[in-house]
């Protein structure tokens, strides 16, 4: 990043391989919309470029990069809610290729996720996901790391409760379909 940020343009495509799945995982599990995660990522080197000079050495680029990237997310969510009619579609981030139970599974945690207010789904995706540290997640969200534990119980809590609340909807048709076709033999 420092030779980014003294001017050499070209290694900005060394941080774009080494970082734009990282970022689209990110996107995706945040918005649940894989275009709108692929237009994110391409803003977010954009803005690397453009804020270059911002970049502080000693710090470290991940945690400055997630910044820039939840201040881009944070822009287009401004700019869809002024333009009425944007619908987003949600979708898993990645195609497993994992048994059906798991991917019954996935599916429902990321269900659960989406449903998630968007300040508890992010601090569960740079944690859990994008694997940043509390001191990390703390310099993105501008606030202290005790503030991001509770945060991050408080949505692990609710993503719980969410969850029993999706298997208890998807448990409920199969009894009563069993019910009814029981009570039909």
């Amino acid at each position: 990043m420092l030779q980014v940020r003294n001017g050499t343009g070209a290694m900005l495509g060394i941080l774009f391989d080494r970082y734009q799945v990282a970022l689209f995982n990110f996107y995706c599990k945040s918005t649940g919309d894989r275009s709108a995660s692929e237009d994110l990522v391409q803003d977010v080197f954009y803005r690397i470029l453009k804020y270059r000079h911002t970049y502080r050495p000693g710090t470290p680029f991940r945690t400055w990069m997630y910044s820039i990237a939840r201040n881009a997310r944070l822009d287009r969510m401004k700019k869809q809610a002024r333009e009425p009619g944007l619908e987003v579609e949600a979708q898993a981030a990645v195609e497993p290729v994992d048994p059906m139970q798991q991917r019954q599974e996935t599916a429902l945690l990321h269900r659960a996720l989406m449903r998630l207010p968007v300040e508890k789904r992010e601090v569960l995706v740079l944690s859990r996901f994008q694997d940043l540290s509390y001191q990390q997640i703390a310099h993105v969200l501008g606030c202290e790391v005790c503030a991001v534990k509770v945060r991050i119980f408080r949505a692990l809590r609710d993503l719980g409760i969410i969850l029993r609340q999706l298997e208890q909807q998807t448990m409920s048709p199969r009894k009563d379909s069993q019910q009814i076709f029981g009570a039909e033999s």
